[in-house]
């Protein structure tokens, strides 16, 4: 890929989520399958932004969702 990121549909885009690790809710803005890697070597990993209460966005593994 040429680019650092990447959007990914997904079921519960703007709907209320859960992140189960940290337990904070908020909106499921997108979904983006981002390159993360902090060395030269590719990791790409399926990122969830989250909009909470506060209007800050937050992100987690897309694995970590569930609805609210």
């Amino acid at each position: 890929m040429s680019e650092p990121y990447e959007y990914v549909p997904h079921r519960l885009l703007r709907r209320r989520v859960r992140d189960v690790p940290s337990g904070a809710e908020g909106e499921l803005m997108a979904v983006v399958n981002e390159n993360v890697s902090g060395t030269g070597i590719e990791h790409w990993m399926e990122l969830a932004y989250i909009r909470g209460a506060s209007g800050r966005e937050f992100t987690t593994a897309v694995d970590n969702l569930e609805p609210a």
